[in-house]
């Protein structure tokens, strides 16, 4: 029977063992190894400590009733309880244990296979006053975005190895026992699951606990996981008006940081969707708004509504809204124009700014970018066709499948397609549309999911093409704009993100950049295209984030990731 659901211990498998963690605590203090593990244990499972798992004591009480436990044992052992053996830090220890990244690895390899998946922990109710942010446990509080189902004992009054806890994991899971694998260090919790039928695996290390977990399931879990998707339906959807009346949607989640996510053409938040848990994970609040024009905003007809003036001022009032004095702007593609003229405009609100794919060109005075576009289209040919109101509009808006499944293909031969050699950026106007060749039955890109693509055609249904295509129409406006920037530098500390295979944000467009962002750094990423976030999400999110735990770091400012 194939495995359709994979329950997870925490404490000894998706962290690293408790027990490593007392016997260590227990020498430390010139105790026996086995000491803090037997005190525990003993009187079990109506002891403190399992009394505590079940939720029928507060973390509180069980310090106290365990300062009591110790002190006996010890004197029953004749053994010297150390003044320095502290019950409080012993109970913070065991529940701030280090991750075993491979198996959380392994989690989000098998829910992008389309397993559901489960934590099954014995806990404790937390109410211990705390020192600092970081004493509390903080793994519950983000495991949805890895978990379908999270089972604690305190909350439900049982406990492991109680046979219910299992078929309870089971029932909401929507599965039967013989559908599902469950992975824990302690023998004691196995039993019980396998007299229910569930396939079992004592973990003893994560090699050979991830071995059995591909045998069972036949999904490679060693391989490094394309990072996991934000789901539309568990974030928050909020609303803000500007100045001007227009009404913005965003979606934002998690803590610490501010992170501004913003979107290129033909996107939406969504675009960002491997990003925000990986962000969120990493101890940041990150913020997504659907862009002037696109999604669920606000999408005026009027193209001068669309200068990067009134784009870059849109997202300063999604700032003022939430009461954020300053924050990271991330920016793709045409999100890019707008973090940089943020970063101009309004350096007091930039703690930093990221340009995918999107160079930063410094005004030009003596250079009309429309006219220079018109004389040499090149690879921009495709905004000249963008210029005039309704034709683009009628023709992307005529089969939005078809439009979106050409659009976000990816370099090489997995998104090939046949007469694709042929279409290209250069040539619409010549071809008669963008999409005039592209043939009616195009293959799903790699980079979308049927659910995904299911989303991008929902959102333009609501949005249409109108307001994404007028961002193009203001090329003129927003170079005469610019012309006050004359002279200028972005000081703001700043990453260049650029793609090798994007054919028209190239990475040599950004060659010339150092001089005016003096606090540049550089990611490049090899045999990537233009849609960057989707084509390498695993290598993008590391590198930013790295870069923004450095400039946060740097600025003295607390960054606490949440695994």
């Amino acid at each position: 029977m194939a495995i359709k659901a994979a329950i997870f211990d925490v404490g000894g498998v998706l962290f690293k063992s408790p027990i490593n963690f007392l016997t260590q605590l227990a020498e430390k203090h010139g105790l026996p190894p086995t000491f803090a593990v037997n005190v525990l244990r003993k009187g079990a499972p109506d002891n403190a400590f399992c009394r505590a798992e079940k939720g029928d004591l507060s973390l509180s009480q069980l310090v106290t009733e365990l300062q009591n436990d110790f002190e006996l044992s010890a004197q029953e052992s004749n053994v010297e309880l150390p003044q320095t053996f502290s019950i409080k830090e012993m109970v913070l220890g065991l529940l701030k244990q280090q991750p075993h990244r491979e198996m959380i690895n392994a989690v989000i390899n098998l829910k992008n296979h389309g397993l559901k998946t489960c934590i099954l922990t014995n806990n404790f109710i937390y109410d211990l006053p705390s020192e600092a942010e970081e004493d509390n446990p903080n793994f519950f509080v983000i495991s949805g975005l890895m978990f379908d189902e999270v089972i604690e004992s305190c909350r439900i009054g049982l406990r492991k190895p109680d046979l219910e806890i299992y078929s309870m994991a089971c029932k909401r899971l929507g599965v039967s026992p013989q559908e599902t694998i469950f992975i824990d260090d302690l023998k004691g919790n196995l039993k019980n699951a396998q007299k229910l039928g569930i396939n079992t695996i004592l973990f003893k290390d994560s090699k050979s606990a991830l071995a059995k977990i591909q045998e069972l399931t036949g999904i490679d879990v060693f391989q490094p996981a394309v990072p996991i998707s934000a789901d539309p339906d568990k974030l928050t959807h909020s609303y803000v008006t500007t100045t001007d009346g227009v009404k913005l949607h965003y979606v934002e989640m998690g803590e610490g940081p501010a992170v501004i996510l913003c979107h290129g053409f033909p996107e939406s938040w969504y675009s960002w969707r491997k990003q925000i848990p990986a962000l969120v994970l990493a101890g940041y609040r990150v913020i997504v708004p659907d862009q002037r024009g696109f999604g669920l905003s606000s999408a005026p007809q009027d193209i001068k509504g669309y200068t990067q003036e009134c784009l870059s001022a849109d997202l300063i009032a999604l700032l003022d809204s939430l009461s954020i004095r300053r924050a990271v702007f991330v920016g793709h593609d045409w999100g890019g124009a707008v973090v940089w003229k943020i970063a101009l405009r309004y350096p007091e609100r930039t703690r930093g700014v990221v340009g995918v794919n999107t160079a930063y060109f410094p005004p030009n005075p003596k250079s009309n970018p429309l006219q220079r576009m018109y004389q040499k289209p090149g690879v921009f040919d495709y905004q000249l066709y963008f210029q005039t109101p309704g034709v683009a509009e009628a023709e992307l808006e005529k089969d939005l499948e078809k439009t979106f499944k050409f659009f976000f293909r990816a370099p090489g031969k997995q998104d090939h397609y046949p007469g694709s050699e042929k279409i290209g950026v250069h040539n619409v106007r010549e071809r008669g549309g963008m999409l005039v060749g592209v043939p009616d039955n195009l293959p799903r890109p790699s980079l979308l999911t049927e659910k995904d693509l299911a989303y991008y055609v929902k959102q333009y249904k609501t949005s249409g093409f109108r307001g994404p295509l007028n961002w193009y129409r203001n090329v003129e406006e927003n170079w005469k704009d610019s012309l006050k920037d004359v002279g200028r530098k972005i000081h703001a500390p700043a990453l260049m993100v650029t793609a090798e295979k994007d054919r028209v944000l190239t990475p040599a467009s950004s060659k010339y950049m150092e001089p005016w962002v003096p606090n540049l750094s550089r990611l490049h990423l090899e045999n990537c295209g233009h849609w960057t976030q989707m084509e390498r999400a695993r290598e993008f999110n590391e590198g930013l984030i790295k870069w923004l735990n450095d400039i946060h770091k740097k600025a003295k400012i607390h960054v606490e990731s949440r695994l």
